[in-house]
């Protein structure tokens, strides 16, 4: 019997010059296509010049063809899995279809591509060394505000997927959870011709969004919370905690700086400041005399 296997394609997310050579062989060589929508597949198809079977797989298909589709993998097909746009399964039909391969042991392939999330990421001139995906936000505004204030304290880039006709009420409940000036960005129509990318504060994209009203579907960029201050009679404490323990004032002031994210000028302003309200002990008072003028940034 011939080897089945389930193949997830990733699509161009609005320029068909993006579609790779690799997607293009392996369109035409799969006994099936299960699309998400069998009219926008087809235009795609005939870009690339490939002929095939299709079928629909949508949200409202998917979990009986899922089981349907397994099935004809297991028989010895080659189904390749797309959606209208990016990656099967994020955001998109296609985690259903995943599982029930995965759950039979049946062979599963990805060929990666274009991504909104990705692309979107890089253009907003964000930081993206860390960064979370959220995906698209509840509709309902109560649950909608409970996760944006459980994300208020996030501190890795955040990305969203939302509908030109609901981002006005999900920036304005940003602004609610994360303040107006936290820092964003709003993309859309990414790789096509009319690609625009807004940089602003929450508050700057919701004056935007007012006057120009965008369609289609969004990808918003939010910064992650800034770093708290570090605790002034903390740090002091810490330093003090080290010295009794016997470490000498200039080492303990390191110490501390380096396990808070601060600097040592910062950490030793902490102990002058302790020391004037006499909350440090005599031990700590002694060494930091010796050590002034000797702690730099």
């Amino acid at each position: 019997m011939a080897a089945g296997a389930l193949i997830v394609c990733a699509t161009p997310i609005g320029n068909l010059e993006d579609a790779s050579p690799r997607l293009a062989r392996t369109l035409a060589e799969a006994d099936l296509v299960a699309c998400e929508d069998t009219r926008k597949a087809a235009r795609l198809l005939s870009h690339l010049g490939v002929k095939a079977r299709t079928v629909s797989y949508h949200e409202f298909n998917e979990r009986r063809r899922a089981g349907e589709l397994a099935d004809r993998i297991a028989a010895g097909a080659r189904v390749a899995l797309v959606s209208d746009a990016g990656m099967p399964g994020v955001s998109d039909p296609g985690w259903h279809l995943l599982q029930a391969c995965l759950d039979r042991n049946l062979p599963v392939e990805a060929v990666p591509g274009p991504s909104a999330v990705l692309t979107a990421l890089v253009l907003s001139g964000l930081p993206t060394d860390r960064f979370c995906f959220e995906g698209f936000l509840t509709r309902k505004s109560g649950a909608r505000a409970r996760r944006l204030a459980e994300l208020a304290a996030e501190p890795r880039t955040m990305v969203f997927f939302e509908a030109g006709s609901r981002i006005d009420d999900t920036v304005a409940a940003m602004i609610e959870a994360f303040g107006p000036g936290r820092p964003a960005a709003l993309a859309r129509e990414l790789t096509k011709l009319h690609e625009e990318v807004v940089r602003a504060p929450l508050s700057g994209l919701a004056e935007r969004i007012a006057a120009e009203h965008p369609r289609g579907e969004l990808t918003l960029v939010v910064a992650g919370a800034p770093p708290a201050e570090p605790d002034i009679g903390d740090l002091a404490g810490r330093v003090a905690e080290l010295v009794e323990a016997g470490a000498d004032s200039k080492s303990a002031m390191a110490e501390v700086a380096k396990a808070a994210g601060t600097s040592r000028k910062t950490v030793y302003q902490a102990v002058l400041d302790a020391k004037a309200l006499g909350t440090m002990t005599e031990d700590t008072k002694t060494q930091d005399t010796k050590t002034q003028g000797g702690v730099t940034s």
